[in-house]
């Protein structure tokens, strides 16, 4: 069964920094190669949201819009960890963040989180203006 586990949420002011990692175990196959991994969020009162995912073994990377040039995803193979590091903080982005995977490919249903079966228990975010 895969476990993943996420830390480094925390306050931050506007136009701050913060770097999120997610540790996975428990996985049979190559996680780096095999499963599709991505970053969501969800604010309070709102759904959740897909913000950044990192396709098998590297092969697609893709941000949602309002992220786009602010936030960076990215996998440190060595440590089975997958990293979003968030800069240019502003108040929209506080949310809950999650880190979710999926055996495969994701392709074009990089965003649909009924794909991703695998999930963490969400890390808090929250940036002050």
């Amino acid at each position: 069964q895969v476990q993943l586990v996420e830390s480094g949420g925390g306050s931050v002011q506007a136009g701050g920094s913060l770097r999120l990692s997610c540790t996975a175990s428990g996985y049979s196959s190559s996680w780096y190669g095999t499963y599709c991994k991505g970053w969501f969020r969800q604010a309070q009162g709102k759904e959740r949201e897909w913000v950044a995912v990192l396709d098998t073994g590297g092969s697609s990377i893709y941000y949602t819009d309002s992220v786009k040039g602010r936030f960076t995803i990215s996998q440190d193979n060595a440590k089975n960890t997958l990293y979003l590091q968030m800069n240019s903080l502003n108040p929209e982005d506080t949310a809950v963040y999650y880190c979710a995977s999926n055996i495969g490919y994701c392709g074009s249903r990089y965003s649909a989180q009924s794909d991703f079966r695998y999930w963490g228990q969400g890390t808090q975010v929250t940036v002050s203006s």
